[in-house]
């Protein structure tokens, strides 16, 4: 962030922003204060009008993800997208915009170190299953068949593959996956049978 395009002074929510950023880059062995606030452009004495000490923010890191942030995403998903397919998609779009499969990616080999990180990662996750769950039963779907579907899209969306011989920059790789998600659907918009 460019002191200079800065007009407020920065936020918690700035600094664990930031530290998604540095953590998606670096893993959380190359997530340090001096680097955090050097990307931020600015000392590192603002970090403690914020955070009591690095432990503090680490810890504030992790729940920011499966916490807050989820629960803002999720408003967001739902003020944005009437129907259960739309939703669907608007999440896909927010996940793409964010980089999630990079902090996932990131999160789960933090969470491999640390039991406490572990447990915001399957707070995220299971977050974002029950709300793709519902989306599908939504769709009408039985139960299980929505928590399956939800698994799924779940797994490909975080799994950060992509064939590049399906890769066109236009999100038709991830709309066919949806589709595909979809295909049988009773309630909300009609999808193709595959």
């Amino acid at each position: 962030m460019d002191q200079a395009v800065r007009s407020a002074p920065l936020t918690r929510r700035d600094w664990l922003e930031a530290g998604q950023t540095l953590l998606r880059k670096r893993g959380v062995a190359g997530l340090k204060l001096r680097p955090l606030a050097a990307s931020l452009g600015i000392s590192t004495g603002s970090f403690y009008h914020h955070f009591a000490d690095f432990e503090t923010f680490l810890a504030e890191l992790a729940r920011y993800y499966s916490g807050e942030q989820l629960a803002e995403h999720l408003r967001v998903v739902r003020a944005e997208a009437s129907t259960p397919y739309e939703r669907i998609v608007r999440a896909s779009q927010i996940a793409h915009e964010v980089v999630l499969s990079e902090l996932i990616a990131a999160m789960r080999a933090w969470a491999r170190r640390d039991p406490a990180v572990a447990v915001e990662v399957d707070a995220l996750e299971q977050g974002l299953q029950a709300f793709l769950a519902e989306c599908f039963a939504d769709l009408g779907f039985s139960a299980d068949e929505a928590k399956v579907r939800a698994f799924v899209l779940l797994s490909a969306a975080s799994g950060g593959v992509t064939p590049p011989e399906l890769t066109d920059g236009k999100g038709a790789l991830g709309r066919l996956i949806i589709e595909m998600a979809c295909a049988g659907a009773s309630n909300g918009r009609p999808v193709q049978q595959f």
